[in-house]
């Protein structure tokens, strides 16, 4: 009879995530047992501590990292793993801030109690008390420790746990609008119902993958199959195509991308800004895994599909995006043009590709974060001076540098950077990551997307022409809040100006990230 061996586990490494689970759980516990005034509070708090715990803790380990796997065939600590874990958890402390924001009206972007129905009268029983549910922080971590495990996920099984972890708080929180309620549960349930499918597409992918490697779920197991000899290249080539497209979903890849306008529209909008960030950060890198490990091997079979499918999503996202009049489905339509982008540094296959994609993902993520703050502060007022939901028509924005010229000069700053305007680290992304599909043969992809860059900056610019240069709108009015959004809003700013100026420091750091590829 053999003897039990434990496995040898690296509890150091995997301890940012550990920590994020661990606080996620115990943010749980605070909702249940901690009196009902002191909840938020403490959930808030806690929260931000746990993310900047867990922040510090992956900085440590990205500059003694020695590389390797944590566990074999399922969790692999490379560089990649830690650069992009390292982001996510300095764009979610952002997005907290963000979160647990409140007016000087004391009221946040969540509702009282979701549970209550729209309009009914325990919703206004709620709102009377100033009752305050605060399950949306642990929330955000669980759904935080599923972006950090995505890309770290050297299984499909892993992948696909990692996957629904991440999701599900999402599906949930886009739903708990307090205003436009019910959009925000239409919102939600879209989200939800087509994430099923994807998720759908991505087990019947993984399926097929497993058949064809012979009984394995492992990236490198998968990938040794393909070198060897094999009649079965029509299951490979179904399962990597399926696979794929539950990644594309959750980057809104043309035609992948139906969800994301409303989803982005009636989430309440720090939801909306952290799903917008946090899930192109972990889905881009699990992309980038599994592509760089297992489907750029087809890149004779399916390499020109994955070119065109970012074309039309470039090309979509710029012509749509042209004849928005609201600013977060202008940013909804901007996020699918960016993915396309995006895929031309993941298809491109050139040394260093992924520590560009990273760097690019970073200046996305931090702008998004600022863009989505400032719109929580803008919001409808009547004469009266009653402040009531946001304003996200694009004529609320007229005058805005009146109103407020810090916000005017932080939309200005985030605005240029998604239109890739040099100084600013949109511009530096872009660059890199176009070099990079040059390189790797993909020059008329690059021709598009430079073409849609120049189009795009006119729909950036028309926002821009009503901050600066029009006449304030009557029934618009920036609200005081406690602050968090603010400082959000100015760490963003400051980091996207930064990051164009002086990018070479991360640019070098990013650089080192590599993929371990069998």
């Amino acid at each position: 009879m053999e003897s039990f061996v434990a496995p040898s586990v690296n509890w150091w490494i995997l301890l940012p995530v550990i920590v994020v689970f661990g606080g996620a759980v115990i943010g749980v516990l605070v909702e249940a047992f901690v009196p009902v005034r002191a909840r938020r509070t403490t959930n808030f708090y806690w929260s931000g501590l746990v993310v900047l715990v867990a922040f510090v803790i992956a900085v440590m380990q990205w500059f003694e990292f020695s590389g390797g796997e944590v566990f074999t065939g399922e969790y692999v600590a490379d560089t990649l793993t830690l650069s992009l874990q390292t982001i996510l958890l300095g764009v979610s402390f952002m997005a907290l801030l963000v979160f647990g924001d409140r007016s000087e009206m004391m009221d946040g972007a969540f509702a009282a109690q979701p549970a209550d129905r729209p309009g009914a009268g325990e919703e206004a029983l709620s709102l009377a008390k100033r009752y305050q549910r605060s399950e949306y922080f642990p929330l955000l971590l669980f759904a935080l420790g599923g972006m950090m495990m995505f890309p770290a996920s050297n299984s499909l099984l892993t992948m696909f746990v990692a996957l629904e972890v991440m999701s599900l708080p999402l599906y949930i929180l886009a739903a708990t609008a307090r205003r436009g309620r019910l959009a925000s549960q239409e919102a939600g349930m879209k989200y939800f119902l087509l994430g099923a499918f994807a998720s759908g597409f991505f087990l019947m992918g993984s399926a097929l993958l497993y058949g064809f490697s012979g009984g394995s779920l492992q990236l490198e197991e998968i990938a040794g199959a393909i070198a060897g000899d094999s009649s079965m290249t029509w299951l490979l080539t179904a399962g990597v195509f399926l696979v794929m497209v539950g990644l594309l979903f959750k980057v809104a890849v043309v035609p992948f991308h139906a969800w994301a306008p409303d989803v982005y529209t009636g989430a309440p909008t720090p939801v909306t800004g952290f799903m917008a960030a946090g899930v192109k950060i972990a889905a881009f890198g699990a992309m980038l895994r599994f592509y760089q490990v297992i489907a750029g091997r087809l890149e004779w079979d399916l390499g020109l599909l994955f070119a065109l499918l970012a074309a039309f999503t470039i090309i979509l996202g710029t012509v749509v995006g042209l004849v928005q009049k609201d600013v977060k489905r202008l940013l909804a339509y901007s996020s699918i043009a960016h993915a396309g982008f995006l895929m031309i540094g993941v298809l491109s296959l050139v040394n260093g590709s992924a520590g560009n994609v990273a760097f690019y993902l970073l200046a996305y993520g931090v702008a998004t974060i600022g863009a989505f703050g400032v719109i929580t502060l803008v919001r409808r007022s009547d004469n009266a001076g009653t402040v009531a939901g946001e304003a996200t028509g694009f004529a609320a924005y007229r005058g805005l540098v009146h109103r407020s010229p810090f916000l005017a000069a932080s939309m200005l700053i985030f605005l240029l950077s998604f239109a890739g305007i040099p100084l600013t680290s949109g511009f530096v992304g872009k660059f890199v990551v176009f070099a990079d599909g040059i390189a790797g043969g993909l020059g008329w992809l690059v021709a598009i997307a430079l073409g849609a860059s120049v189009a795009t900056a006119a729909f950036y610019f028309a926002v821009v022409a009503r901050i600066f240069f029009q006449k304030p709108e009557p029934g618009v009015a920036v609200v005081q809040s406690e602050g968090y959004t603010s400082v959000a809003i100015g760490l963003a700013a400051i980091l996207t100006v930064l990051l164009g100026i002086w990018p070479a420091p991360i640019l070098e750091i990013f650089n080192q990230v590599v993929i371990l590829i069998p």
